[in-house]
């Protein structure tokens, strides 16, 4: 099966967000009925990686990745930073979401939806959203393993399950 080149914005009248099945219910259940109530409400953007068939005039994309992304802020005691930072709350993007569906798993989809979830923040970065790095809350022991086999994600201090990689080290990727 071939892929989109790139992740689109999620649409309901596109996209069969009812079928991704990630293995993981919370994560299913957010692309079928919340992500795309949460762009309307203005609260997150979703991207998807459509898959291309060849009569898909009649029907709706499957789905093979997504991924998620939010603004937040965190304080600046829980970065795992050096740098001389306001006390106030600093801003952040969070990616909020990362699946693959079940049947695409071990074809690197998952890192390339990482990089591209990862270019996308530097992307709104550059287009005027400010953020000092990007933040992850880890759904499980397995998420957590996945992403530190590319070690560029540091634990805040007092959350093992919350990651951040600063803006300028995604800007390396």
């Amino acid at each position: 099966m071939a892929f989109l080149q790139e992740f689109v914005l999620v649409d309901h009248s596109q996209h069969d967000l009812k079928k991704f099945n990630c293995g993981k219910l919370d994560m299913n259940m957010f692309l079928a009925r919340f992500a795309v109530k949460n762009m309307r409400l203005g609260l997150s953007r979703t991207w998807v990686l459509p898959v291309v068939a060849e009569n898909q005039q009649s029907q709706k994309a499957q789905i093979a990745a997504y991924y998620s992304l939010a603004s937040s802020t965190v304080m600046r005691e829980e970065i795992p930073s050096n740098k001389s930072l306001p006390g106030y709350p600093v801003p952040m993007v969070l990616l909020a979401r990362l699946a693959v569906d079940k049947q695409f798993k071990g074809q690197r989809l998952g890192e390339k939806t990482l990089i591209a979830a990862l270019r996308k923040s530097v992307a709104l970065t550059d287009a005027g959203l400010p953020a000092l790095g990007v933040i992850l809350d880890v759904l499980d022991e397995e998420a957590l393993g996945f992403y530190q086999r590319y070690e560029i994600f540091e634990p805040f201090t007092d959350e093992p399950m919350r990651l951040f990689v600063s803006m300028h080290s995604v800007r390396q990727i």
